[in-house]
Formats: structure tokens, C-alpha cells, sequence
């Protein structure tokens, strides 16, 4: 487990801010491509700094502790995965329904490439809650909060644009998504197959309520929870 008090700090330190810097960012893609696979508990630092070819004893001129190198992880995977929403769900060139279908292509296609080996550090670590310290637990929901806003912004445009009913719950339906998706790519990994996030995108498609004919009152706003700064 990826768990322990920081030590005095040792080995090596680096000879310069862009050095550091550029181990610093070797040694976050290392951990979130292995432990989107693997796991937090499973693995260990060994594995982490072998696979970049960094001295264990320089891990802590980067790193105050095992514990900061994870909060670090969560940190570079959320900053990666707003970029990719970002993305996808402020292309205007596409429909707002459109964009978060091509949201989920994409996800699809990314699984696909590694095997549906790899799956969503959040969601991983979400399940390993048993052993991490509580500050993970606290990091990871408001991620999770903080895609389900970006997600539910999609889906106000939808309503906007006509493409959903007017009196849609937009906030009610992101929690869904994020619910049902992270469901879904656990499920893909286990069973190495997509089947699992193309049942889930046509069930949460399907429940969508179109446009109805007749006038409705345009709901205010839904209230979607962001974590506090």
C-alpha cells in the first residue's frame, strides 16, 4: 500500500527547477498509467520508479511522502480529465447531446487501446476507500463534483438547444451519468469488453425526455454542488 510517513529527505537532489520539474511530471504519468490499472493497494514504489528509471532514494526530493505522491496522482488525473471534458463538452460545432455522446466514444476508444486494462484512477481508488487516509476520500468526491458540474453545463445546453425537456433535473441527471459511468468502465475492465459502457449510453440516452410540444416554464438553474475551495 502507497502509505507511510515521509522520510528525511535523500539521494541525489536535482541540479536545476527544469529538471525537477520534468522528473516531477515522469513520475505523476508513471503512477496514474499504472495505477489506472492496477490500483493503489496492489501497487507499490518499486514498480512506480522502476518503470521511469528513478532511484528510490530520489523519490522524496519530489515527493514530502507516499501519502502527497497520491494526492498528487488524483490532482494531475483530475486536471488531465477536465481538459478532456473541456473539450468535448464545449465544442461548438456539435450538439450539446452530441458532444457528451462523443465524450463517451472517445472514453470507449481510450479503453479499447490498453485492453480495457486501464480504467479510471477515481473510480479505482473510490473502491480502495478501506485503506486510504481520509483526505483521499475527501479529494475524490470533489472531483467527482467537479465533472458532474462540467457534465451537467452540457446538459443546460442541451435544454437550451431543445434537445432534452425543459423541466429536466440537468444537475439530477450529471450525478446519474457519473453514477452509472463509473459502474460501467469497472464493469468493461472486468469483463474486457465495451458492451458494458455502450448499455449504459443507450439506457441514459434513452431516459432522456424529449422536447414536449407544449409551453413550459423554463426551470431556474439546478443547483449544482461544487467542493469548496
Amino acid at each position: 500500500m502507497l502509505s507511510a510517513q515521509a522520510p528525511k529527505r535523500r539521494g541525489r537532489p536535482p541540479k536545476d527547477g527544469s529538471a525537477h520539474a520534468d522528473t516531477r511530471e515522469r513520475l505523476l504519468r508513471a503512477g496514474v498509467a499504472i495505477l489506472t490499472e492496477k490500483g493503489f493497494a496492489a501497487v507499490g514504489l518499486d514498480e512506480i520508479l522502476s518503470s521511469v528509471s528513478i532511484p528510490k532514494g530520489s523519490f522524496y526530493h519530489y515527493f514530502g511522502s507516499k501519502d502527497e505522491f497520491g494526492l498528487a496522482l488524483i490532482d494531475a488525473y483530475a486536471a488531465y480529465f477536465a481538459a478532456k471534458l473541456d473539450r468535448w463538452f464545449t465544442d461548438a460545432a456539435r450538439s450539446p447531446l452530441q458532444r457528451l455522446s462523443d465524450f463517451v466514444d472517445d472514453a470507449k476508444s481510450g479503453m479499447a487501446r490498453h485492453g480495457f486494462r486501464r480504467g479510471c484512477l477515481v473510480g479505482n481508488l473510490g473502491q480502495e476507500m478501506g485503506v486510504l487516509p481520509e483526505v483521499f476520500r475527501v479529494r475524490l468526491h470533489c472531483v467527482l463534483l467537479d465533472w458532474q458540474a462540467r457534465t451537467a453545463a452540457c446538459l443546460n445546453a442541451a435544454r437550451d438547444a431543445g434537445e432534452i425537456a425543459p423541466d429536466e433535473d440537468c444537475g439530477m441527471l450529471a450525478t446519474v451519468f457519473w453514477i452509472g459511468w463509473e459502474g460501467a468502465v469497472l464493469r468493461a475492465k472486468l469483463e474486457r469488453s465495451p458492451d458494458a459502457l455502450d448499455i449504459f449510453a443507450r439506457g441514459f440516452f434513452a431516459a432522456l425526455r424529449p422536447r414536449r410540444l407544449s409551453a413550459s416554464l423554463m426551470p431556474g438553474a439546478p443547483d449544482v454542488r461544487r467542493c469548496p475551495d
